[in-house]
């Protein structure tokens, strides 16, 4: 393909995109999936058919449409009146859309809200939930089908690797580095930064490696952007080769997520067939090219030298560090790893520039940030929010607070190497020096909401637990002092926690920070000291009373 091309494909796309008076969205997530969301595109397309609408109205599959918790959603756009979203839809009703809201609209009435058996099942796109979301990564989810390129293209897909094409490998880690885009794996390390270390390094072998080993409980940000927008990924790691001038480019996703490997290698091959994957691409004379490698489900693989073990063919366990992959890393070769939304925010950048990414965020955080909002939310799914947004905003207004008679005591960010935030602290923005002042982090995303039933006790026991489960046991202070502490808690879960259990608790975390070889090791007792620290009175509720030690 000629870079002239993608112009005149995206005209054409956008042409037939044009013809339809009505457009059918359906989340075709894993989520919705499960929830028989094929079946309701099939319903759609038949009642379609049958009204002989197809070429007035399109159907088609879409990204994640956010709210989890209703799906499968529906979303309608159309020519002449506003979008509606659909939610907790079924083959057997989704037909009622066409013949209650499609059929009149187009015979010119105008729907303001659809009524019948439509009446409870139409979501209000005011809500703060919609309103107050601002979609960088999610910004094609409901624009596009993520199995088609055209589509992809259309929405400006590739412009940014176009882009790329014309520019040195050091103007694009200047440009990466002048967006202040840090690493969305968890670590947040500037990207532009790592991947001027990288370039920099001299080898004839060079890999770039997308981290979609996803392991934290209740986190889907990453699969749901493999599988509702697989293009954009792959061009942010075309970019990220280009800058640091890599030769290799090598998907790891875990095998959890076969929806999202089944349409990575679709796009993969999609790209490939179009010249924007492989050989001379663009008409650039550049040629590169990807593999996929799977991983077996393993929480210590989403480290990076352990990843890159796992890579190999090795028992995926970390080494020490230096050297940095930079330097040395999967088969002894210079590497830069980041992570699927790391990729994803790339695109975007070279699509537009570095001023109109840097103008979102704090001074240090810089863009949106991705969450699966998940616990004791009204609202639970995928959200897409700026940095800077408080915990009380996303926690009360975008998720709805709880939806119950009960109250929000704390969230859990970072997973189970974040903390426990109480809601006193709820106006603390989010973003990462912010959380680390609590003594938690922005972790890969996974926001879980806590409420006044739940035990922060257990919920501590429950991260340190998984934890102590996934370690590799490689290092001693992570593999005993885990299970030390985890000890320790089933005390106080059983109620025979002591004041000295604190006390150690406390010990057995600090030389777990200071001397285990990896993050999962050094970060693992962030639940249960932030548990400590801001709820220690339900630990002291837990403790051995005086009657039951002198018996």
């Amino acid at each position: 393909m000629k870079p002239e091309e993608l112009e005149v494909k995206a005209a054409a796309q956008i042409a037939k995109q044009q013809a339809f008076d009505v457009r059918l969205f359906t989340c075709s997530s894993r989520g919705c999936q499960s929830a028989d969301a094929l079946g309701v595109i099939t319903a759609l397309k038949a009642e379609i058919k049958a009204k002989q609408l197809d070429a007035k109205v399109q159907v088609s599959g879409s990204g994640c449409l956010g709210l989890c918790g209703r799906g499968p959603l529906i979303l309608m756009k159309s020519k002449t009146q506003k979008d509606v979203m659909f939610c907790d839809m079924t083959a057997a009703l989704a037909p009622k859309i066409v013949t209650q809201v499609v059929v009149p609209m187009l015979s010119g009435s105008k729907i303001e809200q659809p009524g019948g058996d439509l009446a409870t099942k139409t979501l209000d796109l005011n809500d703060p939930f919609f309103a107050l979301q601002e979609f960088v990564v999610l910004c094609n989810n409901g624009k596009m089908d993520p199995e088609k390129l055209d589509e992809y293209i259309a929405c400006g897909g590739y412009t940014g690797l176009r882009k790329a094409l014309g520019m040195s490998a050091e103007d694009i880690c200047k440009e990466i580095l002048a967006s202040g885009l840090r690493g969305r794996g968890g670590a947040g390390f500037p990207t532009g930064r790592k991947w001027e270390l990288t370039r920099k390094v001299e080898g004839d072998v060079k890999y770039i490696i997308c981290n979609g080993d996803e392991g934290d409980p209740g986190a889907f940000m990453d699969g749901s952007t493999l599988e509702g927008d697989p293009h954009t990924v792959i061009e942010g790691m075309l970019i990220g080769a280009r800058a640091i001038n890599a030769t290799h480019g090598v998907f790891y996703i875990r095998a959890e997520y076969p929806l999202a490997v089944e349409r990575i290698e679709k796009a993969l091959r999609q790209a490939r067939a179009a010249g924007l994957v492989g050989k001379n691409i663009l008409d650039s004379g550049w040629n590169f090219d990807f593999e996929l490698r799977l991983g077996a489900g393993a929480f210590v693989c989403g480290e990076e030298t352990a990843l890159i073990a796992s890579i190999e063919g090795k028992r995926g366990t970390p080494r020490p560090r230096p050297p940095f992959p930079a330097v040395k890393g999967l088969f002894d070769k210079p590497s830069c790893i980041n992570n699927v939304e790391t990729f994803a925010n790339v695109t975007r950048i070279l699509q537009h520039d570095a001023a109109w990414y840097a103008a979102r965020g704090t001074a240090e955080s810089k863009g949106t940030k991705l969450f699966a909002l998940t616990g004791k939310s009204k609202n639970n799914g995928l959200v897409e929010v700026p940095m800077g947004m408080t915990l009380r905003t996303i926690v009360d207004l975008v998720g709805g607070g709880t939806g119950t008679d009960h109250k929000v005591k704390a969230i859990q960010t970072g997973g189970p190497s974040g903390g426990m935030i109480p809601v006193h602290l709820f106006d603390t923005p989010v973003s990462y020096e912010h959380l680390k002042k609590l003594g938690s982090i922005m972790g890969s995303g996974g926001m879980i909401v806590i409420d006044d039933h739940d035990s922060v006790v257990e919920l501590a026991r429950f991260y340190l637990d998984f934890c102590v489960d996934e370690s590799c046991g490689k290092c001693a202070p992570c593999r005993i002092g885990g299970k030390q502490m985890l000890t320790l808690l089933d005390r106080f879960v059983a109620g025979k926690g002591t004041e000295e259990d604190i006390k150690t608790i406390r010990r057995i975390a600090k030389a777990m920070q200071l001397a285990s070889l990896c993050a999962l090791g050094q970060t693992a007792p962030n639940p249960v000291l932030s548990a400590i620290h801001h709820f220690e009175p339900e630990f002291r509720a837990r403790m051995q009373s005086p009657a039951a030690k002198q018996a």
